[in-house]
């Protein structure tokens, strides 16, 4: 390497967006191919990669697991539910869990996962847990993929003030043949395939350098059995848990019920504003009113359309105007959330007024009125 173009480079490398925010995306975008339920983040540190990861909609459960507790404590109050997470529930389920502990000791709460992240972790770790690491991830956890970034020390004589490692905690730091050859052999050993790329590319005419970031991305070859699992499972846990967050989900029968309740009320006041914006037209010539009939242009386009039989029709009787369920089951956000109209029955029983029969949810048109 040229020594003067080395340090011509030393002084502009800088990485838009900053490399953390790259490390990250590679993960979230490798979890938008995949679609994993179950991500832990092994050396999770302050939970940035968790907080991006929490409203990727395809998992339910993440996991995050740290040496350091007072990092993690510090920083999980960024992974509670917000009041709009109670207000507006999720369709799916989320569990967030931090737990305490070393990843190279084996827990049974780390089984089951389908994605592993272990993003600038193993350069922290000692030569004995370095030695631990593969048996843990590999071959205890046993996820179908496994993500590890670590810094590539061929890159290092482009960034300024690197001496020997770029933080003092780190013990070692591999070039790209060294983290190519101990993720192969770990690949062979755990019967996974690995593939290499990584972020932070290299200035024009250095590429040899390779990626500031090297990546390995590992996934297994065949699929785990429950024996297996089994078989390995400890006796007892070794992790301490420091954090638990259940998000309010829609899988839940209390904040479905609400949720129902407040669509069908939502739907029921439109068609009901629009039935008697209509009949307001009609209130000055006695003739007219009483002949009105609604029709199809008192509805939105989008309950224009569902309202197509008789027996769906909105109708006013009296001082009351009658919507019928039909109607309101058939609207797609009511229809997606009950399932069936029976379950929408069961839903709002007791909670909006109904007719004698069940059918329709009834106003009283004074209400209007006033």
């Amino acid at each position: 390497m040229d020594k003067n173009f080395q340090e011509e480079f030393t002084h502009v490398i800088k990485f838009k967006p900053p490399l953390y925010k790259q490390r990250h995306q590679f993960v979230k975008d490798l979890v938008e191919k995949y679609k994993p339920k179950k991500v832990a983040d092994l050396g999770c540190a302050d939970c940035s990669l968790l907080r991006m990861l929490k409203f990727c909609s395809c998992i339910e459960v993440l996991a995050g697991v740290d040496i350091c507790a007072n990092v993690m404590k510090e920083n999980m109050h960024t992974l509670s539910p917000l009041p709009v997470d109670y207000l507006q529930p999720s369709e799916r389920s989320l569990t967030v869990t931090l737990h305490h502990g070393s990843v190279a000791h084996k827990d049974p709460c780390m089984l089951g996962f389908d994605l592993v992240t272990c993003i600038e972790l193993i350069e922290h770790l000692e030569e004995s847990e370095l030695e631990k690491f593969p048996e843990v991830v590999f071959g205890f956890m046993a996820p179908s993929i496994v993500v590890i970034s670590t810094p590539n020390s061929d890159f290092n004589p482009l960034l300024p003030g690197v001496m020997l490692y770029r933080h003092p905690d780190h013990k070692f730091e591999w070039n790209q043949g060294q983290f190519q050859s101990w993720a192969l052999e770990t690949a062979r050993c755990y019967d996974y395939s690995v593939e290499f790329t990584g972020v932070g590319h290299p200035p024009t005419g250095m590429e040899k350098a390779g990626f500031c970031t090297q990546i390995g991305v590992f996934v297994r070859k065949y699929p785990q059995t429950g024996e297996s699992v089994q078989s390995e499972k400890p006796t007892e846990a070794v992790y301490k848990t420091v954090f638990k967050a259940v998000y309010p989900s829609l899988k839940d029968e209390k904040y479905l019920k609400n949720a129902v309740i407040s669509e069908v009320i939502f739907t029921a006041q439109i068609i009901k504003h629009r039935l008697m914006s209509k009949r307001e037209e009609y209130r000055d010539d006695p003739e007219r009113k009483s002949k009105f009939q609604p029709s199809m242009d008192c509805f939105p386009d989008y309950l224009g359309k569902l309202v197509v039989k008789k027996s769906m029709e909105p109708f006013v009787s009296g001082n009351e105007v009658y919507i019928p369920l039909a109607t309101i089951f058939s609207v797609p956000k009511v229809n997606r959330l009950c399932g069936t109209f029976e379950k929408l029955c069961k839903l709002i029983a007791g909670k909006v007024t109904l007719s004698s029969d069940g059918s329709a949810v009834v106003f009283n048109i004074e209400d209007e009125d006033n």
